[in-house]
């Protein structure tokens, strides 16, 4: 949970509002956040490949692509 979507998310009172967006069928936060519903269905499978892309981002200086 990093950058200025879900950076924010750490909070845990932010973090608690979640609701479930009924149209959407995903996760959905009031500051805008939201997860892919074929992600988290997926999660089992693409977890590994999605940390290690996490991971990549990290080290990637502020304020480049």
């Amino acid at each position: 949970l990093i950058g200025e979507l879900f950076g924010p998310l750490r909070d845990p009172l932010l973090f608690s509002k979640v609701k479930l967006d009924a149209e959407t069928g995903t996760l959905v936060w009031p500051n805008g956040a939201d997860f892919d519903p074929w992600t988290l269905h997926e999660w089992p499978v693409v977890v590994a490949e999605l940390a290690e892309r996490a991971r990549q981002w990290e080290l990637v200086p502020a304020g480049r692509p």
